[in-house]
């Protein structure tokens, strides 16, 4: 249970600016992807989640929100993993915090019309 999977709004440019942030900076490749709008979310999830949530599946469990945004900066390249320090902060500050930024997402980012395809070298990082 090793696995780590970020699901992500698959159409917001904000999340999918995320997931090529995580890309870039997981050179030991510990996390793989699926927008919540696809058949792997609809089958790792029994309940739906709104797409404002980040999830991160790890070690059979499920982290949301800020609390799963510093599990995956924990599992990046320095200096990333500094940021989990903010795990200190109390979460509801933090989701407070998060979903603020969630509520704009798509006006300040903006969204697409469908999710991000992944070029053939990262499609192994995918599921679905």
């Amino acid at each position: 249970m090793d696995e780590k999977i970020v699901l992500f709004d698959g159409v917001c440019n904000l999340c999918n600016g995320f997931v090529q942030f995580v890309l870039a900076r997981d050179p030991a490749r510990r996390f793989r992807f699926a927008s919540l709008q696809s058949a792997a979310a609809d089958r790792l999830l029994r309940d739906k989640l709104p797409p404002e949530t980040v999830v991160l599946m790890e070690g059979g469990r499920i982290y949301l929100k800020s609390t799963a945004a510093l599990r995956i900066a924990r599992g990046l390249s320095f200096p990333w993993p500094l940021f989990y320090g903010l795990m200190a902060i109390p979460r509801p500050v933090r989701d407070a915090v998060y979903d603020w930024v969630a509520r704009h997402r798509y006006r300040w980012f903006g969204r697409r019309e469908q999710c991000l395809l992944p070029t053939p070298e990262l499609r192994s990082r995918f599921l679905d």
